[in-house]
């Protein structure tokens, strides 16, 4: 069967009359123009169907759209949170400031933002700026159109036409600084435009946010309609208690300033949140910290936009919110007696010559059932300078070696390992390897000497011989005078074995404190070369003599041995709360707990025997008896000592002076951490001292007996 093509027979006789007209010479119009017509006519009524299915079915969502292109949506800053004490005494709040505001225009240029600096320059007193820049000059000059035309006549042939590359830069380089001499109305004139200039599209600048009058509000707010994109506002600045110095101050950081914007460092992750360039952030401490809880929500402005992309008039949908406000754990009042107390006593040191050496003094206090920070300061001091300047944040920063206070964790590795199970007895003796210089207890360093102590006697005198015995046994051996400590002994993993106990209390790690910037302290990796013998460093390591740890990560260990064996995470603030009808302090949204972080693998009973030997470092008869002097505190503490033999920085020979106690024994409220590290001797009388004001300061604070 054959097939053929319908349209070809078409074609053909629409061929044949074409022809046939033009033989016949007929003036009628030929059919092919007919077709045309028809065709025209056709795309004309489907134009006019769909633009009738445009204007009748779609006509409310095509006004909507075009609203949404000149409508739009700006966010405006919040105030930030405030930060109380213990107390809900206010320690940083927030100055509200009358402002004068600039939204720039998304097609807004330089020559128009210069006509609306002249125009506020005649209605507001803005104060040139001092450090109004070259740059800023010469922007501000070639703002002006003129001045424009005549930077551009000075460019070369080559400039204007073959080189295109920062042609902008081009223009600010054939400015004369004679022409940038400008006198005082032009100075804050140009302030003005340097402000506003600054803006980016749609985003909101503070022309003036001090000493703003009634009057200058009043003639902005009325002469509005003729000022495109200005309008009037608030903006706040951070005020701090005026009884607040020293050592709370530092804890609570700072934030950034609207010229300083987002630090570079995570400018791009806080973009992604929402926040824009020059809003103000924590840039430290508890600002950094709480950051997400203190940042205000933004209000929210419909900016409705002219033909020219210049603004006709904002009206604001969605009122801010103030930030959520934080309250410290910290009593301000307790805060500065133990201030006052380790000032007090270091200042005695440093003036006495002792710590002509030392490189500063810290006191942590904690609540050792919740991880609360009740306290926490610190100083430093200039090798042979009398001065001594507040360092609080060294409590978290600054490691030193901790001597026995640490003992408790080396016990704990005995009893993990199996080394020791309960309240064993070993003999105090002084300890001499093969090779090695003689290694004893301070009470016992001559050979020949033999004093058999339990675990709790050996924890009260701070028996040496005895944490070493039980990395001895540890290694598998008994000690022997001159003997040679196996090849274990200079292994990671025996190293491992002292630290992991170690780090279940907290030492040579981090707390995890909300505060950021913690060390974790120093942890040697030296585990055994030709210049440092790894057994001998395994047996300084048994009694504090190696690693380094801060005062915070002892106040965390005393806290851990007096509740019973759980490592609490140590936390200064208390609880998130919002605001009230008047913005101050409001309900709690959320209380803030110390979350646990280890539990210390050791039997109740074994912790018990450990606890024992605090209460008797403080409690003990004897002549060796370590910490008899916290016995008249007001509350019946425990404690352990610590001294180390250190190095200062131009190689003279130096001690460590610390101490870590808690009180009531039988029902802890408060751990301490106390740190004397470089002093030219032994000064356990001072960091007792201390200790015990602390407890008494305590006690007194809040009532406890």
């Amino acid at each position: 069967m054959k097939i053929t093509n319908p349209f070809k027979k078409f074609f053909e006789k629409l061929k044949l009359a074409d022809e046939g007209g033009r033989n016949q010479n007929k003036s009628h119009i030929p059919f092919r123009l007919n077709f045309l017509f028809f065709v025209i006519f056709g795309l004309f009524v489907i134009l006019v169907s769909r633009l009738g299915y445009l204007q009748i079915v779609e006509g409310d969502k095509m006004k909507a759209e075009m609203k949404a292109s000149t409508t739009i949506t700006v966010k405006e800053n919040a105030p930030r949170g405030e930060i109380y004490d213990a107390n809900g005494t206010a320690l940083v709040k927030n100055t509200a400031n009358r402002a004068i505001t600039f939204t720039r225009g998304n097609q807004m240029e330089a020559k128009d933002i210069l006509k609306l600096a002249i125009e506020l320059n005649n209605l507001i007193d803005v104060p040139a700026d001092d450090n109004l820049s070259t740059r800023d000059k010469k922007d501000y000059w070639l703002a002006d159109e003129d001045h424009l035309k005549e930077a551009e006549e000075r460019l070369s042939f080559k400039e204007k036409n073959l080189d295109t590359t920062n042609e902008y830069q081009k223009l600010v380089d054939k400015v004369k600084d004679s022409e940038i001499q400008l006198n005082d109305e032009q100075l804050k004139i140009a302030t003005i435009f340097k402000r506003m200039n600054a803006a980016s599209s749609l985003s909101t600048v503070f022309i003036k946010n001090e000493g703003v009058t009634d009057e200058e509000l009043a003639v902005v707010a009325e002469r509005a309609s003729d000022l495109p994109g200005v309008s009037t506002g608030l903006d706040w600045d951070r005020s701090y208690n005026d009884a607040l110095e020293g050592s709370l101050k530092s804890i609570l950081g700072t934030i950034t300033t609207e010229k300083e914007g987002l630090p570079a460092e995570e400018a791009d992750a806080l973009l992604k949140k929402g926040y824009a360039r020059n809003d103000r952030v924590g840039k430290s401490y508890l600002e950094k910290q709480y950051e997400e809880q203190l940042q205000g929500k933004k209000g929210e402005y419909k900016v409705t936009l002219n033909q020219n992309g210049n603004i006709e008039k904002q009206e604001e949908v969605k009122k801010g919110e103030k930030g959520s406000n934080i309250v410290l754990t910290i009593n301000s009042d307790f805060q500065k007696k133990v201030e006052d107390i380790l000032k007090k006593h270091y200042q005695g040191l440093v003036d006495s010559g002792v710590a002509r050496y030392s490189p500063g003094a810290y006191a942590v206090a904690m609540n050792p059932n919740t991880g609360e920070v009740l306290a926490m300061t610190g100083f430093t001091h200039d090798a042979n300078s009398k001065e001594i300047e507040e360092n609080t944040l060294g409590t978290i920063t600054s490691a030193f070696e901790p001597g026995s206070v640490v003992k408790a964790g080396t016990v704990t590795a005995g009893y993990q390992t199996g080394a020791i199970t309960g309240n064993d007895t070993l003999i105090d003796q002084p300890i001499k390897l093969s090779g090695t210089a003689l290694k004893g207890s301070i009470y016992n360093k001559a050979l020949g000497n033999q004093i058999p102590l339990n675990t709790v006697k050996a924890l009260e005198w701070s028996s040496n011989a005895y944490m070493m015995q039980i990395v001895l046994r540890m290694l598998g051996v008994e000690y022997q005078q001159n003997m040679t400590l196996p090849e274990s002994a200079s292994s990671k993993e025996m190293y491992d074995k002292l630290r992991n106990a170690f780090a279940e209390y907290g030492m040579g790690v981090k707390t995890q404190i909300d505060l950021p910037n913690e060390s974790p302290g120093l942890v040697n990796d030296q585990f055994g070369t030709d210049n440092a013998p790894g057994g001998g460093n395994l047996l300084d390591l048994s009694f504090g003599q190696y690693d380094t740890y801060t005062p915070m990560q002892l106040a965390q260990y005393a806290s851990t041995v007096a509740n019973g064996g759980t490592r609490i995470a140590p936390h200064v603030v208390k609880g998130i709360y919002g605001n009230n009808d008047s913005g101050g302090l409001g309900a709690l949204q959320k209380e803030i707990t110390g979350k646990k972080l280890d539990q210390v693998n050791i039997t109740a009973e074994q912790m018990g025997i450990i606890k024992q030997g605090f209460y008797q470092a403080v409690h003990g008869s004897d002549p060796y008896t370590t910490a008899k002097d916290l016995a008249s505190a007001k509350l019946d503490p425990a404690a352990k000592t610590g001294t180390a033999e250190t190095v200062a920085k131009d190689g003279t020979n130096t001690i460590n002076s610390n101490i870590v106690a808690y009180a009531p024994y039988d029902n802890p409220q408060i751990a301490i951490s106390v740190m004397l590290p470089n002093l030219d001797e032994e000064h356990d009388d001072t960091n007792k001292a201390i200790a015990k004001d602390i407890i008494n300061a305590f006690a007194d604070t809040y009532g406890v007996q």
